[in-house]
């Protein structure tokens, strides 16, 4: 039995921030389809050259009341940069959060305005620890 990765969903408040937060990350929109009948859009990034593996962001029209929440459940997504240090400094010079730094060169964990909970890691081997990210504490949970 043949199986094939499709894509993670995840549920979006403000459509406008939250493609923006993930166009801070790298990705473009790959697709986008609205239903006027069933009052919702989904919008689909992903990393340029890896269209096979988007986030379909899902936006509901009249509003989602349980959103934001904590997402934890949810899990994560992840992503492998070319640059953790550059990537989390280019982030927190567009007003992110990076809730958890990359002191060990490897991992940092961020969030994005629907609380949804992003792994950022290292491609290949770790970078050499590097200040200010070596000494940073962790902010709220991630």
């Amino acid at each position: 039995m043949q199986i094939k990765y499709l894509h993670t969903m995840v549920r979006v408040k403000d459509l406008e921030k939250s493609v923006a937060f993930f166009e801070l990350l790298g990705l473009k929109k790959t697709r986008h389809y609205d239903s006027e009948e069933g009052r919702f859009s989904l919008i689909f990034m992903a990393p340029p050259g890896q269209e096979d593996c988007p986030v379909e962001l899902t936006y509901n029209w009249d509003g989602d009341d349980g959103l934001p929440s904590d997402s934890r459940h949810f899990g994560h997504l992840a992503y492998a940069v070319e640059n953790i240090y550059d990537m989390c400094e280019h982030l927190r010079a567009n007003g992110i959060t990076i809730n958890r730094p990359p002191r060990d060169g490897r991992m940092a964990f961020v969030r994005s305005p629907d609380n949804i909970s992003v792994e950022l890691l290292q491609m290949g081997e770790s970078l050499p620890k590097q200040e200010p990210w070596s000494s940073l504490p962790n902010i709220g949970h991630w």
